[in-house]
């Protein structure tokens, strides 16, 4: 079988997790980019990468290609993954572009893929047919605990992988992404028939801000408090959040439902995310009956901490304005969502609440998604 040249773009949780399960497979070789000096020095060692399974075992892996130089890292690649967080897939992809084959196609991707990603890339890449743009709904496995260059640990995983093309790939590009991502993940991926399916699927950008709206919005418990210790995000979560999710979940699905039928499109995939978690966790969970119970007893949730820091000059912790719950879900998620709603005269009252809350929070934006949404959509659909 011919090797299959994976490159992953991007160091962090994702990118070692997977990274380490690609090479578990036959024929895989797998470069990664990153420009983490810990992550290289390492590498340089020696120091083979380790992941600890759930059930205790651990995986180890040592990539053929660890670099900083995007040419090294991606150009004979055929298959791209970008693994970082939203608000910094633009400055990887335009690194990479003068370095991706013109021989042959290469399938560039994200995960996970929200926020609007087959947009970027087009913006980004558009000039380059060859380039096959996609993305994964959501992360194969939770990913935490990270020592970078040395080991993750690997938290429940997806029983079914869901994966979408930018409207403008082919039939035939779209069967061999397939057989592609078969290859790397095995017989539970599915191929989902529009890229908005992914945008649209409920997912980080509602789960995370409403938890932190719950905990220390206006009307939060926390609200102009300092936590006493670090606390988990879902084992932890508040009855507020868990309000504010079902509210946001609720009206996202509205909106879905305005865009299908809009557009004439089947958005059926795109389920409320109370049925997302437990189609993707199942028995992980053991008390399914209401979303604030969906969240505290998923096992797969267990010991992930919500983003804090030291608080200045006070004992304690602080959710912190720089995480990727503010930069990414915030700013590349929440304000999707409202102007996708807004070109639709669609009120979602809940999730601008929400939003307008954290943009505050947050100090403003210093960008978003509307840097690459299409002016012209949905017209341009």
């Amino acid at each position: 079988m011919k090797p299959l040249k994976v490159a992953l773009c991007g160091g962090g949780r994702t990118g070692h997790l997977n990274a380490i399960l690609f090479k578990q497979r036959p024929d895989v070789q797998v470069s990664m980019l990153t420009h983490n000096p810990v992550v290289i020095d390492q590498h340089a060692r020696g120091t083979p990468m380790q992941a600890q399974l759930p059930d205790g075992s651990t995986l180890s892996a040592r990539l053929d290609r660890l670099t900083s130089d995007a040419r090294l890292a991606v150009e004979d690649a055929d298959i791209v993954i970008i693994t970082v967080p939203a608000h910094a897939r633009a400055q990887p992809l335009q690194t990479i572009a003068p370095h991706l084959s013109t021989c042959k196609p290469v399938y560039i991707g994200a995960i996970p893929g929200f926020c609007g990603f087959d947009w970027l890339a087009e913006s980004v890449l558009a000039d380059r047919p060859n380039l096959v743009i996609w993305g994964m709904k959501d992360v194969p496995h939770t990913a935490f605990e990270l020592k970078p260059g040395r080991s993750i640990k690997m938290g429940g995983g997806k029983s079914q992988l869901y994966v979408a093309s930018h409207a403008r790939e082919s039939g035939a590009s779209r069967q061999h992404l397939l057989q592609l991502l078969t290859r790397l993940y095995g017989p539970c991926v599915t191929l989902l028939d529009n890229y908005l399916e992914i945008t649209l699927t409920p997912g980080n950008p509602i789960m995370h801000s409403s938890v932190i709206y719950g905990l220390i919005g206006p009307y939060g418990q926390w609200h102009r408090k300092i936590f006493p210790k670090p606390l988990c995000w879902w084992t932890e979560c508040s009855e507020l959040g868990a309000y504010f999710l079902e509210r946001m979940d609720q009206e996202s699905q509205g909106l879905c439902a305005v865009i299908s039928q809009r557009l004439g499109l089947d958005l059926s995939s795109v389920k409320s995310l109370k049925e997302e978690i437990v189609e993707a966790y199942g028995e992980q969970i053991r008390d399914r009956s209401s979303m604030l119970s969906i969240l505290r007893t998923n096992q797969a949730y267990n010991d992930i901490l919500a983003p804090m820091v030291p608080a200045d000059n006070r004992a304690g912790y602080v959710i912190e304005r720089e995480s990727r719950a503010f930069n990414e879900d915030v700013a590349y998620g929440l304000v999707l969502l409202v102007e996708m709603a807004r070109r639709f005269d669609l009120k979602v009252p809940y999730i601008e609440e929400v939003l307008n809350w954290s943009v505050s929070y947050m100090q403003g934006l210093r960008d978003s998604a509307l840097d690459y949404f299409p002016r012209h959509w949905p017209r341009s659909a």
